[in-house]
């Protein structure tokens, strides 16, 4: 598995958008949060931000839409600048069809589920996405502890991916610090979104760097277990 670290701007100061991305020019995406006040409890930002947020960085942006309807909206930040859009299966009303519609306007396509959200349910939707995301906080807000008890749904998760022969990522958000990346890593995790432990440290590029080979190493036993 290729690790790739996607720092979250919800951590990021928010009135420097452009100079927050561009130090961490080094980290393979860019995690752009989108809540709308209705599917979680907060309220971020939208289209408009987005497409200044694209022309400001070289980095892509992976978006992760926390709203309602997302089978309207998703498209919508496609054509913003996003290349890859992350949409809840508690939120989506046709997620095969969302998901096709995302992939066929050039982006990847993934879908997020929230803790309490088994993964079972929606294996036979794996060959439509480009990505899962287990979420290992609730959804809302940046900060949170993570949650020890997603771990093992993480491990069933990369168990079904390989199961059908997959070539599709595996994300997870939230709490994920240098305490925390490695058993991500080690139960099949390969793609990361760290907000406070990034844009929190003193240096954020050498976070990620740090962050990067922390969970290179884990997975590099993950592998040879399995």
């Amino acid at each position: 598995m290729a690790v790739q670290i996607s720092p979250s701007i919800l951590a990021a100061d928010f009135s420097r958008l452009a100079e927050e991305a561009a130090a961490v020019s080094g980290a393979d995406w860019l995690h752009v949060d989108v809540m709308d006040n209705h599917f979680v409890p907060n309220l971020t930002l939208g289209v408009p931000v987005v497409e200044s947020l694209s022309r400001a960085t070289d980095t892509p942006l992976d978006l992760h839409l926390m709203i309602e309807d997302p089978d309207r909206w998703a498209p919508r930040y496609v054509e913003a600048g996003a290349a890859s859009v992350t949409f809840h299966a508690e939120a989506a009303g046709a997620p095969v069809r969302l998901a096709r519609e995302i992939r066929a306007q050039g982006a990847r396509a993934a879908m997020a589920l929230k803790p309490a959200t088994p993964i079972e349910p929606y294996e036979d939707l794996l060959p439509e996405l480009d990505m899962l995301l287990v979420m290992t906080v609730e959804p809302g807000f940046g900060g949170q502890a993570f949650l020890d008890i997603m771990l093992p749904k993480i491990r069933r998760t990369r168990e079904l991916i390989a199961k059908h022969g997959l070539e599709m990522w595996l994300q997870v958000d939230g709490g994920v610090s240098a305490d925390t990346i490695e058993r991500c890593a080690e139960a099949g995790a390969d793609v990361f979104v760290a907000g406070s432990a990034v844009y929190g440290a003193q240096d954020p590029a050498e976070a990620v760097r740090r962050l990067r080979a922390q969970a290179q190493q884990a997975s590099a036993a993950w592998a040879c277990g399995h």
